[in-house]
């Protein structure tokens, strides 16, 4: 049996983070974690359920891909080990490869410093395109 593109896609998302968003028991306590919550269109319990749904295409398209702040303040309240920002930042990366994006590399951070960009942002995204 062959998987579908969204299938794939699910699949991997669960191996860039290594997160198992079957054990997600939508508890909530990410979510009620989240600083950037109220921004979000899909929140980050919400978010677990797209990727076991294999509902790759609305997670693409939402704005909560991009508005995780990458504080994994959802991964330290979680009570099974999900890891929801660990599943955003996988989601993320590969939507951003999807679309010609590449890895980041240490020479490149130079360039990208801004007296407006907060320093967390520009370390989450050097975690995150390093792979």
């Amino acid at each position: 049996m062959s998987l579908t593109m969204a299938e794939k896609q699910a699949e991997q998302i669960r191996q860039i983070s290594g997160s198992d968003p079957y054990k997600c028991m939508k508890c909530g306590k990410c979510s009620a974690s989240c600083p950037s919550f109220n921004e979000m269109d899909i929140k980050p319990h919400q978010f677990v359920s797209y990727v076991v749904n294999d509902n790759i295409e609305a997670l693409a398209e939402s704005k909560s891909l991009w508005k995780c702040l990458g504080c994994f303040a959802c991964v330290e309240r979680c009570p099974r080990d999900v890891q929801p920002g660990r599943v955003v930042d996988a989601a993320r990366q590969l939507v951003e490869r999807q679309r010609g994006g590449d890895h980041l590399h240490a020479e490149d951070i130079p360039a990208l410093l801004d007296d407006d960009v907060p320093q967390q942002l520009l370390v989450s995204a050097f975690r995150r395109y390093r792979r």
